[in-house]
Parts: C-alpha cells; structure tokens; sequence
C-alpha cells in the first residue's frame, strides 16, 4: 500500500502518533492496518513538517520538476508560424515550422513535441498507415548538374483557359532550376524552359524525364526535338520505364509543393500572371525554405541553394564526346489498309491527367490520375472508359495520325449519329 491509499482514519492516528511511543508499537499498528513502516514514516514526516491537517491529504505525484516541459510560448509561436505558412500555400509541417522558427533565431522544441502538440491543438489529422521515415530510401547525385529532372502538369487560369507548368529540378541540390507557364505541353515549350535553365546554371551530365511525346519519345522508337537538342550539347537524355512515376519522384513531390501554393493564390489572368506567382515560389523554395533532403544535426534544413553552394557543380559535358548510346532507329509503320481500325489500348492515366495511345494523348482529368483506362477508337471516335467498370470517361473525335495531343478544346466530340426515319 502506497501513502495514497492510506484510509484518512488512519492517517489521523499516525499524524496524532506520541514522540515517545513504546518500543515496537510502530511495527504492531502497521500490521495491524497492513501499511509498511516506510508509508507510516512518510505520512508521520508530512506531518511533523506541514501539521496534521496536511497530512490528511494524499500527496500529488506530479514529479518536482519537469526538465523536458516544452516552454508554452514557443508551442504559442509554433502554432502561428503553422497557420501563416499554410495561409501562404507553403508546407507547414513540424520540420518546416522547426526551420522556419531557426532561420528566425529561435530555438525550436523538437519534432515529437511539436508533432503532439499540433495534433491536440487539432490541426492536424494522424495518418497511422502512412509509411515511416525509416523506411524511406534514397539515391541522389553526388554533386550539382550531375542530372536534372524535367516535368509538367495542368493548371487553367482564371478564365479557365488550358495552361502547362514545366520544372526542372537538380537532382543533388532540389533547386528549382526554371519554371515555365505555357499554353501547352510542347516540344517548344520544353526547349524554352531548358535553354534557361542552362543559361542560369550550365549544362547538366544527364537528364531525366518521363516518355511524354514533348520531352522523350525515344522508347516509343522514333526521337523528339528536346532529345536532339540535349544530345546537340553532350547531354545524356534518360527515362523512366512506362507506368512507373516514382522514377521521377523529386519532381513529382515538386509538383505537390508548388500546387499546394497555387491553390492558395488567386486565380491567374494570364499566363504571364501565372508565371509571375511561380517565379515567386521559386524564390521561396530555393532561398528561404529548408528541404528535408538535406537535414542536418539539430534538425536544421539547408536550402536548395544552400545544398547547391556546398558542393562543386559536375563538370559539363563533352558536346563532342562519343560515350553517348545511339538513338534507336525509327521504324516506318506499314502502310494500313482501308478501314483500318487500331486495337484497344490499356493503360493508367498519368499524373498531368493525359493517357496515351497510339503516338497521341489524350486528356482524361487530373481527378482520374492512376486509374486504369481503355482507350477505343473507331472510324470517328475515340472513347476512353474506366477498364474495371466500362464507365465512359472521356468521347474525342477521332485525330488524324501524328497528332500529339486531343482535348476537349481541340478534338470535339462529333455530333450523334441521326437514325433515319425510313427504318
């Protein structure tokens, strides 16, 4: 029995306990209320100490002191850093807000503690099931311009309007070398978007992309214009194997970074407004905001920049240089016969929204990303359907052969058929 559970009756006769007692009456009252003599010695100094009176109540068991109590006003400025950078469209999670409170000066509690603390302020919903840090694993380039990323996706303007965003990103460093708004995803655009990103920061060893008919078109066997202009400068241009988005991964989670601001932003007017707000991000993201990639001890992020400063750039390519693995030759297609039909295509909807069949993409909607799609053709028609329910998605008319892209705006679809009244 603890001095807690101790009845108040006999509290009362231990605290009222005479100075000289006779010997071996201790032992006798304690086995007599089942109470070990060190709990009748605690209760009896607490009395001696503080009065009777005060030994009739139980003692708390808060410790004395708590040396790891997180002080209340930095949970205070931690909770208002949180909701101005989500405000601001910025991630406002516990390593961002710590970041942010030690570029300010402040000496940030750790991430557990802001974590549980966020979480009972309400702010933030647990996610049991989402994968640990420890399991993450990592490959990154050992220096700067040893390989870009390049990438797009859909984003309308205000008037609703079709616009592309394209980024390019350092493998090493996660600087976001150039950004452009475009009105589409085209060869042009992403040529335009390269060249100054090499005018900033020189020539890369190699560069990544997925195999979208803008960027690298060579496992679909023929090349493309930004494939020729980065071999034109010693470049390496790679991709990833169809379907598996994850070998972009950098640029991808990009992507959720820069959206999450966008969403935040007011609609833009043009495309020269929109670029105007992701200039502005990039500002952020490269000077300001500390990436999780590059923690250091204590939980300090460096910034892209600051990651790209540590280490010497790669040494840029040989334009002349022959290590470079020949183009696939372009295999001609056989002539088709009349009224040829081709077959269906499965496949997943990418990221940007789009699937592609037969050299052409097609827009599906980004809120359809990762589903699987049948795409059908007929003399007409192109219809694209969920594989697992046949519910139709998307109805384009059918494009000519050599057509990058259809949508809504471009490939209408056709008007129904009228049935004759003669029948």
């Amino acid at each position: 029995m603890d001095t807690n559970s101790v009845p108040p009756a006999v509290r009362w006769a231990i605290a009222q306990w005479p100075a000289k007692a006779e010997r071996g009456s201790v032992a006798a009252f304690c086995a007599q209320h089942s109470i070990s003599r060190s709990v009748f010695y605690k209760i009896l100094r607490r009395a001696r100490l503080d009065g009777s009176i005060a030994a009739l109540v139980p003692g708390s068991r808060a410790p004395r002191s708590r040396p790891r109590q997180v002080d209340q006003d930095k949970i205070a400025t931690a909770l208002k850093l949180r909701r101005e950078l989500a405000a601001a469209g910025f991630d406002h999670g516990p390593l961002s807000v710590i970041d942010q409170m030690q570029r300010a000066g402040q000496e940030p509690p750790s991430r557990a503690s802001l974590a549980r603390y966020f979480q009972a302020a309400g702010t933030v919903v647990p996610e049991p099931r989402k994968r640990p840090r420890s399991a993450q694993r990592r490959f990154v380039y050992p220096a700067p311009n040893c390989m870009w990323q390049i990438d797009s996706f859909d984003w309308s303007l205000a008037d609703a309007s079709p616009g592309v965003v394209f980024q390019i990103v350092d493998d090493h460093s996660r600087m976001a070398l150039a950004s452009l708004a475009a009105r589409g995803e085209t060869s042009g655009a992403a040529i335009e978007v390269v060249t100054t990103a090499m005018d900033r920061w020189g020539i890369p060893v190699k560069f990544l992309s997925d195999n979208g008919a803008a960027f690298n078109p060579t496992r679909r066997g023929h090349t493309g214009r930004l494939v020729e202009f980065l071999r034109d400068r010693g470049v390496q241009p790679i991709t990833g194997r169809p379907g598996r988005p994850t070998t972009q991964g950098k640029n991808e989670r990009f992507h959720q970074t820069l959206l999450q601001y966008l969403r935040m932003q007011p609609p833009a007017t043009a495309l020269d407004h929109l670029q105007d707000q992701i200039d502005t991000f990039d500002d952020y993201y490269n000077h300001q905001r500390g990436h999780q990639a590059h923690r250091q001890a204590g939980n300090r992020m460096l910034t892209p920049w600051e990651a790209w400063q540590a280490t010497a750039p790669a040494d840029p390519p040989d334009p002349r240089s022959d290590r470079l693995a020949p183009l696939p030759p372009v295999v001609s297609s056989p002539v088709k016969p009349q009224g040829y039909l081709p077959p269906d295509v499965v496949t997943v909807v990418g990221q940007a929204g789009r699937a592609t069949a037969h050299g052409t993409e097609y827009h599906v909607g980004t809120r359809h990303a990762g589903l699987n799609v049948t795409i059908t053709q007929t003399s007409t028609t192109v219809t694209i359907t969920q594989t697992r329910t046949g519910q139709r998605l998307r109805h384009y008319a059918r494009p000519e052969p050599g057509t990058g892209y259809a949508g809504p705006n471009t490939h209408p679809a056709p008007e129904p058929e009228q049935l004759s009244t003669m029948s």
